[in-house]
This record gives structure tokens, sequence and C-alpha cells, in this order.
């Protein structure tokens, strides 16, 4: 009886540590992700205040100027949206463009916003996988398959922006990004933001494709650079891709900026 007692006090001991031990860890890496960095060493984009993306942004000893005022909704319940943050650094950037893309509608709210902040005139094209043609998503050897999922549970086939006179501004495209046909709007687009699927061949080309729809002097914004334990497929793609352009990543978001040389 004894030995049996001993025995379960020390499986206990030993649960209890591993729990402990995995709180440390998720705490830790929280704490990480919060600070934006790595244990060791910062992520590699380097990471600017957004000031020095849009100049309007930047902040005086009161904080942000009036200049920098935008439509918003705020962040609350909404599945895979953006935050207040990121919605200041998007719709700054779209009051002067004239022609926007995104690669991942999801609810249709930043849809919606990019498309209110917009000058009057302006477009606003989104593509997003149609829920019924889940079958069109094409993962790939060394994809994450929580990004399939999560993908797959943000497509939809209503939005924010429906029944708004903002449609008006909006073209909704549904389909798979790998196979949609960028020449159209090619060198066109004043800002392509992209927040499709998170696994990294869809970063990769969905990547590709933006960089040859901006036009010069525009941007390309991504979403979800949030750490290695975030969205990996993310992460990893934007370093990889950092390595051959300027990307900067915008402090206190999980946004990466480009500015194609005029």
């Amino acid at each position: 009886m004894g030995n049996m007692l001993l025995l379960a006090l020390i499986a206990t001991n030993m649960v209890t540590a591993a729990g402990l031990a995995l709180a440390l860890f998720r705490l830790g890496r929280h704490r990480m992700r919060r600070r934006q960095r790595n244990l060791l060493s910062p992520w590699p984009i380097p990471r600017v205040a957004p000031g020095e993306i849009v100049p309007v942004l930047a902040t005086g000893p009161l904080g942000p100027g009036v200049a920098s005022e935008i439509i918003a909704i705020a962040n609350y319940r909404v599945p895979g949206g953006v935050s207040d943050l990121e919605t200041w650094v998007l719709c700054n950037i779209a009051r002067s463009a004239h022609t926007i893309f995104e690669f991942g509608t999801a609810t249709g709210k930043t849809t919606y916003l990019l498309a209110r902040n917009a000058p009057p005139g302006a477009k606003v094209i989104t593509l997003t996988l149609d829920p019924k043609a889940a079958h069109l998503y094409r993962e790939e050897p060394g994809d994450c398959a929580a990004a399939k999922r999560s993908a797959l549970k943000e497509s939809h086939d209503t939005f924010t922006y429906q029944g708004t006179a903002a449609a008006a501004k909006i073209t909704q495209l549904f389909g798979d990004s790998k196979e949609f046909d960028e020449t159209p709007y090619a060198g066109a687009c004043d800002l392509v933001f992209v927040d499709a699927s998170h696994a990294r061949s869809y970063v990769d080309s969905d990547s590709r494709k933006a960089l040859r729809m901006v036009r010069p002097g525009g941007y390309v914004v991504w979403h979800d650079y949030g750490g290695p334990h975030h969205e990996g497929g993310v992460y990893d793609a934007l370093n990889e891709l950092g390595r051959e352009l300027p990307l900067r990543h915008v402090e206190g978001t999980m946004l990466v900026a480009y500015r194609r040389p005029e």
C-alpha cells in the first residue's frame, strides 16, 4: 500500500511539473509575441514605426494627428479580423488608393473599410474561396494543415459590406488564389493586401502575384507576421522574401509593408 501511495504521489508530481512547464512555455511564447521578437533575437524583418511607412501616421507629443483620422469599426469578435491599429495603417494607405486588391475577403469587414476610406470612384477587388468549392484548395507538401482549416473556416459567401453604399466600389471574386490570373491587374494597383491562406505555398504564390500587380509607388501589405509560432508559413515566406526586398514590419502590428519604388 505504501509503495502504491508513493508511486501515485510521484505520478501526480510529474503531471503537475509537466503542466507547469507547459504553462511556462506558453507564457514565454505569448510574451515573445507581444514583444515581437524571438527568445534570443529579433524577428528578421526590420521593425519600423507606422510613420515610416506612411508619413501621416507619424506621432507627435500628443500622439497621432487628426490628419490620420479614418472611418473604422472596432475589431470586436471578428473572426480572423485585423486589429484596430492595423486597420488604421491600412485605411490611411487606402485614402490615396484608387485601385485596391485584397487576397482573402474573410468577413468583408476590412474590404468595407478599405472602400469607405478610399477616394470617390476608387475600386476594391477582393478574392476569396467560395465555401462551396473547398475542393479547389490546393495543399502542397510542407503546408501546415492548420492553415488549410483556417482558410476554409474563413471562406464565406455573405459579407459585412453587402447592403451598404460602399458595396458599389467593391467587386467580389470567388476562386482559389493559386488559379487567379493577375495579368489584368499587372502594375495597376495602388494597394495590394495579402491575407488569404497562411500556408507557405499560398503565401509564396499570393506574394509573387501581388508584387506583379502593384504599381510604382504603390504598397503591398501582408497580415499575420506574428512570429514562428503564430503563422509559420507567413513568417517563413516573408523572411525569405525580405532577403530580396526591403520589407518592413510595422511596429505594434502583424503587418509587413513594401512600397514599390517610383
